[in-house]
């Protein structure tokens, strides 16, 4: 080896090592996980590979119904769940307003115990919306546990929602109007959030967790932040979330289930009762979505009163069987 051949190895090789110290230091840096899980695969029946449920037909490919992306960082968890269903194109268009409605219910908990959606992942549909073309991306909750402020803040989703380019709005009380519910069985009339209903494009973004009286808190249980006064929903809740999720329909729905609180919800607390999932799923039907989550739970979907409800009123399918799921 020549002097010049040699100086040229050692270059490469300090530089090979430093590459590698310094993606052991950033591993280090990121959250650690709270008691990794597995869950149970789907049925044979219930599933379907990338390639199957986008079988083309004569009309071309076929997204899936439901796209579950597993095991990476929040960001690359949302892309390829977006991209299984076609991408951010099919649901954002050039020059929309677009509210994304995660679950920050209260101030008390970073995101950490599981409580409010995974900032990473918010901020992630943030930047695709954004670079779809959208002209404006606002982000909102109607907390129920401290103020929205300190919800915003404390939950991490502020700051990476305006690091991505997207505004945090409080919802002001004032913004809430009455609405008739047409068809409504239970929910007739509620008090909705004006920007709400005014907004080209809704993405519904829920925290898989625990709820003691819903059983779980997902997609259409989510969509109980866009009301004034929720508490009225809990005499019949089931049949409410459907009659409100018949009213307001988003263009999609993301279950952030990188994080699952499967205990003491919906506000949570005890990092015990947290489990490290690293999946998200993604489907524009938001019964489908609520149906494959509750498998991460051990729950069947006839087990959730509001998707038993959500599939009698017509808005969306829950037999997993039937389903193109989509597993990325």
């Amino acid at each position: 080896m020549t002097d010049f051949s040699r100086r040229d190895f050692l270059r490469w090789l300090a530089a090979g090592l430093g590459w590698v110290a310094g993606s052991a230091l950033l591993r280090s840096c990121r959250p650690q996980p709270t008691k990794p899980v597995t869950f149970p695969e789907m049925t044979p029946g219930g599933t379907a590979t990338p390639a199957q449920a986008s079988a083309p037909t004569e009309r071309g490919p076929q997204p899936p119904d439901v796209a579950v992306a597993r095991g990476g960082e929040p960001e690359d968890l949302v892309r390829r769940a977006l991209q299984a269903l076609g991408g951010i194109e099919r649901f954002v268009r050039p020059g929309q307003d677009v509210i994304i409605k995660p679950n920050i219910c209260v101030a008390y908990h970073r995101y950490e115990y599981a409580a409010t959606t995974n900032p990473w992942l918010v901020a992630a549909l943030v930047r695709l919306c954004r670079q779809a073309g959208a002209r404006r991306v606002r982000v909102m909750d109607h907390p129920f546990g401290g103020t929205p402020e300190a919800a915003y803040a404390v939950s991490g989703i502020q700051e990476q929602v305006e690091a991505a380019g997207g505004e945090m709005e409080v919802m002001a009380p004032f913004k809430f109007v009455e609405v008739e519910l047409s068809g409504a069985r239970a929910l007739k009339r509620c008090a909705i959030y004006d920007e709400v209903l005014k907004a080209d494009v809704l993405i519904n973004v829920p925290i898989a967790k625990h709820h003691s009286l819903a059983r779980l808190t997902l997609g259409m249980k989510n969509l109980m932040g866009v009301l004034w006064d929720r508490p009225v929903l809990h005499r019949n809740l089931g049949q409410c979330l459907a009659d409100l999720a018949s009213h307001i329909r988003p263009a999609l729905t993301v279950v952030d289930a990188i994080r699952i609180l499967v205990a003491n919800g919906p506000t949570g607390g005890d990092l015990a009762d947290v489990r490290r999932v690293d999946t998200v799923i993604a489907s524009q039907d938001i019964v489908a979505a609520d149906s494959y989550a509750a498998t991460l739970f051990g729950l069947q979907p006839d087990d959730l009163d509001y998707v038993r409800a959500g599939v009698a009123r017509g808005l969306g399918q829950s037999d997993l069987r039937k389903l193109r799921i989509a597993i990325v």
